[in-house]
């Protein structure tokens, strides 16, 4: 099926058990699957801050065995039972970091293939529990209820639940949750009774896609099969924002892929600390607080998340060694649709700036870049799969589909793979091995172009990816002349209040902002220039475009505070480590404080100092390792 050179590279890669087996559970996941059903209890005490509850397991047997071992994290097991019987004889082991701890079930007797038990686990988290953030009610923006929220991607389900917590695990469940406030989980509603909200999701999912949500909560449409949740003050702003462009991403994805399959489609703004842009979670999406700009700039964050609902959600990568499965696939699906609706050229635009975003994500991982700027990850160690998310799945795993698209013949001739692929995965997991099993099938008759391309540099080698793109810069051009414009008037001593001023950016889009300010900031690699050297024109731009100081977008505003910092025009060094106590999403976040700490090592450590109990558990873990704490 293979050319000569990758059938060489895939049987040298390739596991002898496909797909491949994930590295980052405990658990023994392997030898079973699921009957019917799973049920999930969860019951929220806002008082002590821990969520107490239970999951039944209804499983069949696949291989042979005489226990059943289940992932756990700082998690509190309060009972076992098999068959509906107590069991006492359960280990929970010692700590092995960072994977947590494994529960040991042993079976009455050994059990063979096709062999079916009922396991229910009940447990209760702890204050060192990694999937929840609990807020008191003084820090939500109504400050009239606290708020909890879960973040399970990637191994945190485990210390929320008792689970086999890998992404080749998959269940449909019921669900339900006791809560004082309304609450929400990652399925579709089907009632309430008093303080308890039910909930059913039909679709097998992974242990990371369970959510939930629970405090001062209120919806309004945004569509006829979405609604948005957020608190009730920031309702109004928050239906403006989507309202607009939902439904067209629902059936412009459903024209390049197959129909929707979850039902509804809704989305959740969470409070600040939330550390993602947004989270896939089935029928409903956790989203950032950054994306209301009042412009609707980022609203096609709800594109990528929606992409998820066949990229990662309906077929899901096996373990998070292939986590580029899910997300170059989001990434290029959620381009598509931007394409779709507003034109091919804001496709590549979209491209060109994640592109810059790659070149900036890798530089950034300095010596790491030669471990986590691969695409294909190896987790085989026990390392975090936290320590290896990053932009590249996402951009260079796009930048690998993009190629591809060219390489078969342009988008026309490639659509018909995508559904293709979906259907053929739809409700399973897999990995690269598989992918390229199934790319070569479909595409027999190009298989002389499909060997043109230099897989093990793809899939395997640091760095960026080994063939630049070419994309249609028709969008950019006016950015890169307007960056330009500023290199050469510094160069030529020119007066700055002479040759520019806020009309330069005045027609800008926010996306067109963001690529002009990624390319001065590029302008450092030229050999004869350094922004630090060159301060007075830095000054002289913030006074002449000082709408970027006041932006209200976070992609636009974070983008100008690299510009004046990495310039080490220090008058920014206290707006951005005081504006990082404002965000929780860690695509700011953490590139924040590694640029504080470049200029101003003891500030940066002063500034995470005195806003670290705000943000979420990940967040705070993954900067305390970027600042060496």
């Amino acid at each position: 099926m293979f050319g000569e050179r990758l059938s060489a590279l895939i049987a040298s890669k390739r596991p002898a058990q496909s797909p491949e087996v994930d590295p980052s559970t405990l658990s023994n996941y392997f030898n079973f699957k699921v009957d019917t059903p799973s049920d999930l209890r969860f019951d929220v005490n806002f008082d002590k801050k821990v969520v107490t509850g239970s999951v039944t397991y209804n499983l069949e047997v696949v291989n042979e065995t005489s226990q059943v071992v289940l992932d756990s994290s700082f998690l509190d097991i309060t009972f076992v039972k098999v068959d509906g019987t107590s069991v006492t004889s359960f280990k929970v082991l010692p700590r092995s970091e960072p994977l947590g701890s494994a529960i040991e079930i042993e079976l009455p007797s050994k059990v063979s293939p096709g062999a079916k038990l009922t396991l229910e686990v009940g447990s209760s988290t702890t204050d060192k529990c990694t999937a929840l953030q609990f807020i008191d009610k003084e820090a939500t923006d109504g400050k009239k209820a606290p708020y909890l929220f879960s973040q399970c991607q990637a191994i945190h389900a485990r210390s929320l639940f008792a689970c086999f917590d890998t992404p080749a695990f998959k269940s449909p469940y019921t669900m339900q949750v006791t809560s004082p406030y309304p609450s929400l989980m990652s399925g579709r509603p089907t009632g309430t009774e008093g303080n308890l909200y039910k909930f059913n999701q039909p679709i097998p999912i992974p242990a990371y896609l369970v959510a939930i949500a629970s405090g001062d909560i209120t919806s309004a449409p945004i569509g006829p099969r979405s609604h948005v949740y957020c608190e009730p003050q920031n309702i109004n702003a928050c239906q403006h924002e989507f309202e607009h462009d939902m439904e067209s991403f629902l059936q412009t994805a459903e024209k390049l892929i197959f129909p929707y399959e979850w039902d509804q489609y809704d989305a959740l703004v969470l409070p600040a600390s939330f550390p993602y842009g947004g989270m896939e979670n089935p029928n409903v999406t956790f989203a950032t607080p950054t994306l209301i700009s009042g412009d609707r700039a980022n609203v096609d964050v709800l594109a990528h998340e929606l992409a998820h609902s066949w990229s990662g959600n309906l077929v899901t990568n096996c373990s998070w060694e292939h986590f580029w499965l899910n997300e170059g696939w989001t990434v290029y699906l959620e381009r598509r649709i931007q394409g779709a609706i507003h034109g091919e050229p804001t496709r590549h635009f979209s491209a060109i700036v994640g592109w810059s975003d790659l070149e900036h994500s890798i530089k950034a991982m300095g010596d790491g870049a030669t471990r986590y700027s691969t695409l294909v990850q190896n987790l085989k160690d026990g390392s975090d799969p936290d320590d290896a998310f990053s932009t590249v799945p996402y951009e260079k795993g796009f930048n690998l589909l993009f190629h591809i698209e060219q390489v078969v013949g342009g988008k026309e001739v490639f659509d018909a793979f995508i559904p293709h692929y979906f259907n053929t995965f739809k409700y399973k997991s897999l990995d690269t091995y598989q992918f390229l099993d199934t790319l070569y099938a479909f595409f027999a008759k190009q298989k002389e172009q499909l060997d043109t391309i230099d897989w093990e540099s793809w899939l395997y080698k640091p760095g960026m990816p080994p063939i630049t793109p070419k994309f249609d810069t028709s969008l950019a051009d006016q950015c890169y002349g307007l960056a330009d414009k500023w290199y050469n008037a510094v160069k030529s001593n020119a007066s700055f209040n002479e040759t520019f001023s806020a009309n330069d950016i005045v027609d800008f889009n926010s996306n067109q902002s963001v690529v002009f300010l990624d390319t001065l900031v590029s302008l450092n690699k030229r050999e004869d220039f350094k922004w630090s050297e060159n301060q007075d024109a830095l000054k002289a731009m913030s006074e002449i475009y000082k709408s970027y100081s006041e932006s209200q977008n976070a992609e636009v505003l974070f983008r100008w505070f690299v510009v004046q910092v990495t310039g080490q025009n220090t008058v920014y060094y206290d707006q951005l480590g005081e504006w990082l106590g404002t965000v929780g999403r860690m695509k700011f976040v953490r590139p924040g404080y590694v640029l504080l700490n470049k200029v101003d090592h003891e500030r940066a450590i002063t500034y995470f100092r005195k806003f670290e109990s705000s943000y979420h558990p990940i967040c705070k873990a993954m900067v305390k390792k970027d600042l060496g704490l």
